[in-house]
């Protein structure tokens, strides 16, 4: 990996070039400090506390233990950086992605190999999602390096080398900080280099440094100034031209939003393209959210066979598409079902462009590239005039009789009328994967869910992490109760954080989407009295509210409850559900994903 540290004026080209510029763009840039630091707060803890609020972190998700104990202290000393402890690793990984899908990189602080390791699974699942994640480890003392010594905490070897191994591979930058002469640099390394690439990095810091004073310390550090990579001129202009004679010469073409839009930073370059050239656009389901849907020319999800209503019809019979940012895996392709062609297809990753069965044009950053496409492209909205003559508007569910047990469908009717510029979505791995999908989102409404990794349980950290960092927010959280089973711990931590997150935890009795995939008795669960449960968690301490509902009426009444007179509260309502009610989309993309995982060997 580059791990190059940026100074004010450099700026990166995609052919690794490097060039002085006085652009004002960098997103990362404030004034040279020339304070100077006293000597007791010149230490490595407090430079590495400055460095995270320069970056924008205010919150640093952790567990303490014995090897990170001193270095908490010199967190906590920072007066702009808020301390949040979490009830185990794995949650503080996922609240760090949460607070980065809204902040652009988050933090999370543990100790030496059992914390490091529990959290492996949270700093994997952002490593598939592209989210800059700074993950702290309290490492050994310096000393016991290479002594032969056997230490705590480990798999009883001298070889401490166990959990850089495994970071290795779910991060893209790895920094043992063993002593304080070259300290300095590999912080600043690898937290830019977090930045640079969107991923996750390691720091671990040995327990006996964090407080010691150092030369290198003595003076604000000065702040990072990043400036983004520079396409290749004379690729991107090619790659415009050729794209822009292949859509020029479609009689329907469309524009499809992947979730590498957010990586590279390509939004509002792809609702320019929409607007430019009139073609009818949708997004793929991991990319819910990143793009405006009420924009005139939006036509919903594609997912194949489970797109939003007449979406799939459009796309997949247009005669031209442009997928910006794509990721065709098994769940978002349908268990490899879509029936798209290579011919047709012009696919725009962040650094690179494929024009059908070829030309491809590398280091060709993908906003450059939509915004000059945008200034080339003719004015064609059939596709989108084919939709609006085929499009018929969604139905409603059947009117509930009187204190009839509540279906999911029902529920998300209420759940539409909810959404908000003031509020935001957090959906878990399962039905809600569905069901929130087809959720019409209004201007400004946040929306995040993770499809690549879909580590059932992610999205009570994720809430904690996200809600931490947009306060101004009311999060609406839609959790099943095989999910929450993983990692229900951690709404003690909203509660200590006064969170006013509104969870809707819904019980159909066991793991739903695995029924559909492939059913067997290892899908039901034990059932809990949730409510209860919170209600422990609670324990008369902060704001909180618990129901459940069992039919349309005390529903409506449940949200106007958490509306209203708990508007201050984290609220809390078990949604109870039949073990079958679930979307037609769930049954058919279950249906398709069981049958690409049970394909049978190839002949040999």
């Amino acid at each position: 990996m580059d791990t190059t540290i940026f100074t004010p004026n450099d700026v990166v080209s995609c052919n690794g070039s490097k060039k002085s510029t006085n652009s004002d763009s960098n997103p990362i840039q404030c004034s040279i400090p020339t304070s100077v630091i006293s000597s007791s707060e010149a230490t490595l803890g407090r430079h590495l506390a400055r460095r995270l609020v320069q970056v924008g972190i205010t919150d640093v998700f952790s567990v303490p233990g014995d090897f990170n104990l001193t270095l908490l202290d010199h967190l906590i000393a920072e007066p702009k950086l808020n301390l949040i402890g979490c009830c185990n690793e794995l949650n503080a990984g996922y609240a760090a992605d949460g607070y980065a899908r809204s902040r652009g990189v988050g933090a999370c602080v543990v100790t030496f190999t059992v914390g490091g390791l529990s959290i492996l699974n949270a700093i994997a699942g952002a490593y598939s999602e592209n989210l800059p994640l700074i993950c702290i480890v309290g490492g050994p003392n310096s000393n016991d390096y290479g002594t032969n010594r056997i230490l705590h905490h480990t798999i009883g070897l001298p070889d401490f080398s166990q959990e850089l191994r495994c970071f290795q591979t779910v991060t893209c930058f790895q920094a043992v900080v063993n002593n304080l002469e070259d300290a300095h640099e590999l912080i600043d390394t690898a937290i830019s280099t977090a930045l640079k690439e969107s991923k996750p990095v390691y720091i671990s810091i040995g327990c006996n440094l964090p407080g010691i004073p150092h030369p290198t310390f003595s003076r604000d550090p000065v702040p990072f100034a990043l400036n983004p990579r520079l396409s290749n001129q004379a690729g991107l202009e090619a790659a415009v031209e050729a794209a822009a004679e292949f859509l020029n010469k479609a009689v329907k073409p469309v524009l499809v939003g992947g979730p590498k839009l957010r990586v590279a930073n390509a939004n509002d370059a792809f609702v320019e393209l929409a607007d430019a050239s009139g073609y009818a656009y949708a997004v793929m389901p991991s990319a819910k959210g990143q793009v405006p849907e009420h924009h005139p020319h939006f036509i919903g999800t594609y997912w194949g066979a489970v797109s939003t209503a007449f979406c799939a019809e459009i796309v997949e019979s247009a005669d031209a598409y442009l997928f910006a940012g794509p990721i065709f895996n098994d769940y978002s392709s349908v268990g490899y079902s879509l029936l798209l062609k290579k011919e047709k297809a012009i696919m725009v990753q962040p650094d690179r462009v494929v024009i059908a069965n070829g030309p491809a044009f590398g280091c060709v950053l993908m906003r450059d590239f939509l915004k000059a496409l945008a200034k080339r492209l003719k004015h064609n909205n059939t596709a989108y005039e084919n939709y609006h003559r085929i499009f018929v508007p969604d139905g409603h569910p059947l009117e509930a009789e009187p204190k009839e047990p509540l279906r999911v469908n029902v529920l998300f009717k209420h759940i539409q009328n909810m959404l908000s510029a003031e509020t935001a979505v957090i959906a878990e791995t399962g039905d809600s994967w569905f069901n929130c999908q087809k959720l019409k989102l209004p201007k400004g409404c946040g929306y995040e869910f993770q499809m690549q990794y879909g580590s059932i349980g992610w999205s009570v950290g994720a809430t904690l992490g996200y809600a931490q960092a947009v306060p101004e927010k009311r999060v609406l959280a839609f959790i099943g109760d095989g999910s929450f089973q993983v990692t229900a711990q951690d709404v003690s931590t909203m509660l200590r954080c006064e969170q006013k997150t509104i969870i809707f935890l819904i019980n159909n009795g066991g793991y739903t989407i695995e029924v559909e995939i492939h059913d067997g008795p290892y899908n039901v669960i034990k059932n809990w009295n949730y409510t209860g449960f919170i209600d422990a968690i609670h324990n008369g301490e902060g704001k909180c509210w618990t129901t459940k509902v069992f039919c349309e009426e005390e529903l409506i009444e449940a949200i106007n409850i958490a509306k209203g007179e708990k508007k201050d509260s984290l609220c809390f309502i078990e949604v109870i559900v039949h073990k079958d009610d679930t979307s037609k989309e769930l049954l058919e993309w279950g249906s398709r994903v069981s049958a690409a995982n049970s394909r049978p060997p190839n002949p040999q």
